[in-house]
């Protein structure tokens, strides 16, 4: 199963429970949210789906074999098991397929335009390159390996740390914000990105900033400050979700 060395147990289960519909109203939420902003993600749910696929037939398999060596004696019975658990096969599909219809329907009809664009465009930087060549550099490094892996809060913490000491850096700040909306705290992400775009207008990742500063105020419904930041970037998707704000 490609990337299943990666899926953690508690991973594992989680796209379980979301197969078997029984996520709660907001896990499923936020599970669709995931799906629609990471590519990589959703190829390890249609992994996991295929793997249970799998089991599941395989045990269905062993299970029709079973009922073959008793046809000649109890050919009724058996006929009879088959349609029970073709029945409820079916069944347990269609139920499935309506609660995802209805659930699909409730967020799309209830969920704000502003949070809709956040969700269809919204990908966490994808962070620098984690040489750790420099020993000066190497806590922002360690932290950056944590923001790449996903544990947001470790790589938050850490680089809380660093900037303590050193408030006025861009790079800090830039990181400190896209790892907060990255952990979907979009209030804690704005004044790091804000400290950013007011303090340099040569900072490399400057463009990056205002985007996701835009993106920031997207999700938090203010429309307006976020066409603002959005329209200094020069990032082609910001541009794109721009002409989206002005339809």
């Amino acid at each position: 199963m490609k990337n299943s060395d990666n899926i953690s147990q508690e991973l594992l289960e989680t796209i379980e429970r979301y197969l078997n519909g029984t996520l709660s109203t907001q896990e499923l939420d936020d599970f669709n949210r995931l799906l629609d902003i990471d590519d990589d993600f959703k190829a390890q749910v249609e992994d996991v789906r295929a793997m249970l696929f799998g089991i599941e037939a395989q045990a269905l398999k062993e299970q029709l074999n079973e009922f073959h060596k008793d046809i000649p004696k109890t050919k009724t019975v058996a006929h009879t098991q088959k349609q029970k658990v073709r029945f409820l096969s079916y069944s347990r599909i269609a139920a499935a397929a309506a609660i995802i219809i209805a659930i699909g329907s409730i967020w799309f009809f209830s969920t704000p335009q502003n949070e809709k664009l956040y969700a269809d465009y919204f990908k966490p930087d994808p962070g620098l390159p984690t040489t750790m060549s420099s020993t000066d550099n190497f806590e922002f490094y360690e932290a950056m390996v944590k923001y790449k892996h996903g544990d947001y809060d470790i790589a938050i913490s850490k680089w809380n740390a660093l900037y303590e000491s050193k408030p006025d850096n861009d790079t800090l700040n830039y990181f400190l914000g896209v790892a907060h909306l990255a952990n979907r705290k979009e209030a804690e992400a704005i004044p790091f990105l804000e400290r950013t775009v007011q303090s340099k207008k040569d900072f490399v990742l400057i463009n990056d900033a205002y985007y996701y500063l835009g993106l920031a105020y997207l999700q938090q419904g203010n429309i307006e400050l976020a066409k603002t930041n959005l329209s200094q970037s020069d990032n082609d998707i910001a541009k794109e979700i721009l002409s989206k704000l002005t339809d």
